[in-house]
């Protein structure tokens, strides 16, 4: 079962939630988030990215970056831009896109639930990206970022949220610069807030679609609070952490695409050559190639769209052996580019399928990259299958859109 319950959010006064709302802080970099938040003395990103209130020599993990997000917490807090709820309460989170809606519950997860495996995983964490969220959250005494947890959809749990959205009014309801609309409804009836609780502890497990890191962060400070000899009641704030959960039949997985500096040394006659074993090629010229059906990739190299086709034969079938990220990576990024750990090479980069192929064809007639490559995208059942089974997909397999914004709902691991 799951272990999911109430917390007593830290939230924006409902007038200023347009404006502390920031997308998460590790979608974009110091320079993309000071000018966001240039003349918004209320973005969140002064707490999510406080290096923005450094000098840009500051190193973005030193102590001082830690230190002037707790004092931007405490002064939002202060001032009245961050309000605490008076008593636990769940929050229902809509994501409207494209014209197409999902709508999750903020709550907080049991940590227990993430080290027992009752949250599954599908990813490996990078410790230096760990250790950053460690320090954030043991620094500021807060959760900042929410993680993304999808589960198999339950009816009776749809239904209850969707009665608590026609007979309530959102909290928050506004549409984002980048025109996704995010509304918040508070879910603050004890009736309603045990039956949440109720139907998430017949769910067997949640899986985390977004946010490995900051899962495991969570845990781990957790962890090291009682081993520094802090005691931690079993309802402790520590032992949770930020969720919001989505059922499985209002999402989708978007491509996560791969840009490349260089061809390790080959021309890129011959390095089209060598793909000529693993792959049929042909080019298209200008035409963008979004794969189309699995185990096709599109590939961008000198101002020209090639489409590949994987040759039968040259893969594995196994749940992990078929994804296309893993037929890129063997055949191509570790066969031919030397790219054998793409967690740790800095030849490599990837680029969410939400900014488009435009992207990649701008960093590589920048003359940043050399070759860039689409990847049709891993489905719902494959990660499900995957992280059932405690397989590892590939780094950066999967891509969910639209984000949630951070600041909205921020967990306080202290009460």
């Amino acid at each position: 079962m799951s272990i999911v319950k109430p917390f007593k959010a830290l939230r924006p006064e409902p007038s200023l939630a347009a404006r502390v709302a920031s997308r998460p802080y590790d979608v974009l970099n110091s320079e993309e988030a000071r000018a966001e938040a240039q003349e918004n003395p209320h973005s969140f990103y002064h707490i999510s990215k406080s290096e923005i209130d450094l000098p840009a020599s500051v190193d973005v993990h030193d102590a001082a970056v830690y230190g002037k997000a707790k004092e931007n917490l405490d002064k939002f807090m202060r001032d009245g831009t961050l309000l605490r709820e008076a008593t636990p309460c769940y929050y229902i989170y809509q994501l409207a896109m494209n014209g197409k809606k999902q709508t999750g519950i903020t709550g907080a997860s049991a940590v227990s639930d993430y080290e027992q495996d009752i949250i599954k995983k599908h990813e490996l964490t990078r410790p230096e990206k760990e250790q950053d969220r460690i320090n954030h959250i043991t620094v500021t005494g807060a959760q900042t970022g929410n993680v993304f947890l999808t589960y198999h959809a339950r009816e009776s749990l749809d239904k209850l949220v969707a009665d608590w959205q026609q007979d309530h009014a959102p909290v928050y309801d506004f549409t984002s610069e980048d025109g996704v609309s995010h509304t918040v409804w508070v879910v603050d009836e004890p009736q309603t807030i045990n039956r949440i609780s109720a139907e998430f502890s017949e769910t067997p497990c949640t899986y985390i679609a977004d946010g490995h890191h900051r899962a495991a962060s969570a845990a781990k400070v957790a962890s090291r609070l009682e081993e520094a000899g802090k005691a931690l009641e079993p309802g402790a704030p520590a032992r949770f952490f930020l969720t919001t959960l989505f059922p499985d039949n209002q999402l989708s997985i978007l491509d996560y695409n791969r840009v490349v500096r260089d061809l390790n040394g080959l021309s890129p006659e011959a390095f089209l050559s060598r793909l000529d074993y693993d792959f049929t090629v042909d080019a298209v010229d200008k035409t963008a190639v979004k794969p189309a059906s699995p185990h096709e990739f599109g590939m961008y190299l000198g101002g020209t769209w090639y489409r590949l086709v994987s040759r039968a034969g040259t893969y594995k079938t196994d749940p992990i052996g078929i994804l296309d990220v893993t037929i890129l990576q063997q055949n191509i990024l570790e066969k031919l580019l030397g790219i054998s750990d793409p967690r740790t090479d800095k030849r490599i980069d990837f680029v969410g399928g939400i900014r488009g192929t435009d992207e990649l064809a701008k960093r590589v007639d920048s003359g940043e990259m050399k070759v860039a490559f689409t990847v049709y995208p891993v489905s719902m059942e494959q990660l499900f299958d995957i992280a059932d089974s405690g397989e590892i997909m590939p780094p950066k397999s999967t891509w969910f859109e639209p984000k949630l914004r951070d600041g909205l709902l921020t967990h306080l691991i202290t009460d």
